[in-house]
């Protein structure tokens, strides 16, 4: 591994590697083929591309978005690595360009769409190439249990087979249950993969879910919290989508769109924005991130819940990718698990599929959408939810997300059996908000026309809020003490779970919010190196300069993290540069006198 770590240092500027990435190098140079499950931000990138540096011939990386393969081979070619990348975005021309080059052995990466895999053009170039390795990005993507499911990848198999000797595999994705990392290795017919679970957990990251009345009012209240820092905002709609870059704009934030129904131009045009750092704040579904490699995005907001965890987790997972600490927070709201079963049961006029396999896909995404409706109503540890949801073990309490953190634990066993004797005693025909009718002796025409008002529990719990009650109901849903039909209009029935609360076996907890107006005081508390602020405003603005006139994100020339670390240091020798994590060899020669001439005027004038 001393090769590795000299190129690590040299191309890339870092010192060590992290938890995971060694084993999955050490077995892709031994010529083993890998399955590696890394979460977002752990480097997943850096297992391919290194050793790709250290193999001897081509490393051709099969990448999924044309987003994503343009922002790892500008940061590429910006450490002095020679990479390319062959997709739609190219004219004819360009592309025969690239393709001339690369047989030609110009590039040691090539990015590729696997559409591409299968052109004529594509063959004869791969037919008499040297190809070492073939990297499979967003792996789940293959599978067809995942949430990304693309038939292209399909026929990776088939592009091996063509090739007159089989090269190495490596399959790499950021979220995996046990399900699609075997459908994972069978789709791409890995040969006796080593297959490696590095940890989904992501420690910088700060989980929350808030239940507002008002989400408009809960969102802008969290964006004051945040002022100046870049963040995504994820709608389930392309109409909220509008909604709420409206509602921002109009508020005075610099906040861009994207969703599907939109000109190409414009998405194009307002993903650039926010990468290049002009709009801060992107609106958007979930049609956006997949391939953002933007490090500093320092919060994501769910406006909507999405359909299931994996979704979530893979969205929630493009903040912090630096490193540094950064808040997911997700605003639940009723409405969402309505949108998202419409969405589900939705068929398509041209989906090809029997009546058996859209019926299991249904129930499938059903079971998925209860798991990420249970872990907006939990009142355990979220980190911890998310984490056994993967398979992997975790402590009950990690002390940094919002239940952790967010409140003192209350005793509601008593609230809890006098709201599931309701549910008996009503003879469980009615939903959430009658059962709260009767329980608070609310005077209705229909308590009235039902006879409620004559029932034991009848006004038990009248002195109770009624978003307690429902917090509570909802409790006593995600335990499996209550089921939910999903009726129209749904109806809770007694659970499995309900007699050991009937029969003062087992207690329930709800956890008391602190603030329950805010986010605020569920806020982590941000780390910070010592810095010298002005300095580092300096540097950054040089960094902006650069990225100008360069035409790349301003974290391509350096991230927050190493400018940071620079202004600590305040390096006034470019040999000094090399102390700091993220300069390279490459990377030095380039900007390194700009920015130790930032320091040194600095210095001069600070005396």
């Amino acid at each position: 591994m001393g090769q590795l770590e000299t190129i690590l240092r040299r191309t890339f500027g870092y010192t060590a590697l992290r938890e995971g990435q060694r084993p999955v190098m050490e077995q892709l140079l031994s010529g083993r083929d890998v399955l590696s499950v890394m979460p977002t931000g752990a480097g997943k990138s850096l297992c391919y591309q290194l050793p790709a540096l250290a193999m001897p011939g081509i490393t051709l990386v099969v990448s999924p978005l044309i987003s994503l393969m343009k922002d790892q081979v500008e940061s590429l070619i910006h450490c002095g690595v020679a990479a390319a990348y062959l997709n739609s975005s190219l004219t004819e021309r360009q592309y025969a360009l690239a393709l001339r080059y690369a047989g030609e052995g110009r590039y040691k990466l090539i990015y590729v769409a696997p559409e591409r895999l299968d052109t004529p053009g594509f063959l004869r170039f791969a037919a008499n190439a040297p190809i070492s390795m073939v990297a499979v990005d967003e792996a789940h993507c293959v599978s067809q249990w995942g949430q990304d499911f693309r038939p292209s990848y399909l026929k990776i198999p088939e592009f091996l087979a063509k090739l007159p000797r089989r090269p190495v595999v490596g399959a790499f994705t950021a979220t995996a249950t046990p399900e699609v990392r075997r459908d994972i290795a069978r789709g791409l017919s890995l040969q006796g993969p080593f297959e490696i679970v590095s940890g989904f957990d992501r420690k910088n990251l700060f989980f929350a879910v808030e239940e507002p009345k008002d989400k408009r009012t809960a969102l802008l209240k969290f964006l004051r919290q945040h002022r100046g820092e870049s963040g995504i905002v994820y709608c389930n709609t392309r109409r909220n989508v509008d909604e709420v870059t409206e509602l921002l704009c109009r508020d005075g934030w610099p906040a861009k769109r994207y969703h599907a129904g939109l000109e190409p131009e414009e998405r194009r045009q307002n993903q650039e924005a926010f990468v290049y750092g002009s709009a801060a704040i992107m609106v958007a579904t979930n049609a956006f991130g997949m391939g953002i490699d933007k490090p500093d995005v320092r919060f994501v907001v769910h406006y909507n819940m999405p359909k299931d965890l994996e979704s979530y987790y893979q969205e929630a997972g493009r903040a912090g990718r630096d490193g540094e600490e950064a808040v997911c927070l997700l605003l639940y709201g009723g409405k969402d698990v309505v949108t998202n079963r419409f969405l589900i049961e939705l068929r398509e006029e041209n989906e090809e599929v029997s009546d058996e396999s859209y019926e299991a896909r249904v129930s499938r995404d059903l079971e998925r959408l209860r798991q990420m409706t249970f872990y907006c109503h939990t009142q355990d540890c979220l980190r911890a939810t998310i984490l056994r949801y993967f398979g992997e073990k975790a402590p009950g309490n990690c002390g940094k997300c919002g239940n952790c953190v967010g409140g003192d634990m209350e005793d509601v066993t008593a609230e809890a059996r006098v709201l599931l004797q309701a549910v008996e005693q009503s003879g469980q025909r009615f939903g959430m908000g009658r059962i709260i009718e009767i329980v608070t002796g609310a005077d209705t025409e229909a308590v009235e026309f039902w006879g409620l008002d004559r029932l034991a529990v009848y006004g038990r719990l009248a002195k109770k809020p009624k978003d307690q009650l429902r917090a509570i109901l909802r409790l006593l849903v995600a335990q499996d003490c209550l089921v939910k039909t999903e009726d129209q209009y749904p109806i809770l029935k007694l659970g499995e779970g309900a007699w050991e609360v009937l029969r003062e076996r087992q207690r329930l907890y709800l956890r008391r919010k602190r603030s329950p107006k805010g986010h605020k005081e569920v806020e982590p508390v941000r780390e910070r190196t010592e810095t010298d602020g002005a300095l580092l405003d300096r540097l950054k603005a040089v960094r902006s300069r650069l990225a100008r006139m360069q035409g790349v994100p301003a974290y391509v020339i350096f991230s927050d993290k190493t400018l940071r670390e620079m202004s600590a240091l305040q390096p006034t020798a470019v040999e000094q540069l090399r102390q700091i994590s993220g300069v390279g060899e490459y990377k030095q020669a380039q900007y390194g006198r700009d920015f130790v001439a930032c320091v040194q005027k600095y210095l001069q004038e600070k005396g």
